[in-house]
């Protein structure tokens, strides 16, 4: 990797610096498949392969939609104040937050050493880095895991919102992110484990789109439009 050609990493959170995508699959598991069990159409178990093919790397109330489209089912958006217990796209992902808080405030949470030597590398060069994220929960992640002051910009789910940017696959976000670092879309890196993520860093157009396969797939991710796809961060350390 030749990181002279790039003035910026932009990092997506969640199973890229940190283990947290795991902690996000269980709890969309327990809340996903606690409420298929409420109902009566005989729905199929949620699984893994859902979490990947329709919830993964989106705001949280996008992949609500998307899996409960997949299935068939229509529920009212209702509003982000719903409580866990309405039977509402909010309600629902209020739900699974609140079992994703349970965890980080139970468990904590440790970054990916190679992630981690990625940074430090970057930090002695001086490339400018962002996070990016779907998720609301962004800087509650990072200061469990102790990267709260590795970030110059941190773009997640309540900036967004702010600025009124669509979420991945949009590139917006991205975009965002790169205009806040003052670099350009061509000399900057998006790092992704998420198929809506890459093909957010492809639409965007960025210099370099870097899949990391957490459970992806190094092909869906080539495939969604990672220009490369890594195991570890620390595989990207060069010059």
């Amino acid at each position: 990797m030749d990181w002279t050609d790039y003035d910026a990493a932009l990092f997506d959170l969640d199973g890229v610096l940190t283990p947290t995508a795991e902690v996000h699959m269980r709890a969309w598991d327990v809340m996903f498949n606690a409420y298929l069990d409420e109902r009566d159409d005989d729905q199929q178990p949620y699984t893994d392969e859902d979490y990947f093919a329709w919830v993964d790397g989106k705001p949280r109330y996008d992949g609500v939609r998307s899996f409960l489209a997949s299935r068939g089912i229509t529920l009212p958006d209702g509003t982000p104040e719903d409580a866990p217990e309405l039977e509402t796209v909010c309600g629902l992902g209020n739900r699974k937050n609140a079992a994703f808080s349970a965890v980080l405030r139970d468990e904590g949470v440790t970054p990916y050493p190679a992630s981690v030597a990625l940074l430090d590398h970057l930090r002695e060069r001086g490339t400018a880095v962002a996070v990016v994220s779907s998720s609301r929960n962004a800087p509650a992640v990072l200061a469990a895991a102790g990267l709260a002051d590795r970030f110059e910009v941190v773009v997640d789910g309540q900036v967004a919102s702010a600025a009124g940017l669509p979420g991945k696959p949009a590139p917006d976000t991205y975009l965002y992110a790169a205009e806040q670092l003052g670099v350009t879309k061509d000399r900057a890196v998006v790092l992704e484990d998420a198929l809506s993520g890459v093909q957010s860093g492809r639409a965007g157009d960025f210099g370099l789109v870097v899949g990391v396969d957490r459970g992806a797939g190094a092909q869906p991710l080539l495939d969604g439009g990672a220009d490369v796809v890594v195991a570890e961060l620390d595989e990207l350390i060069g010059r």
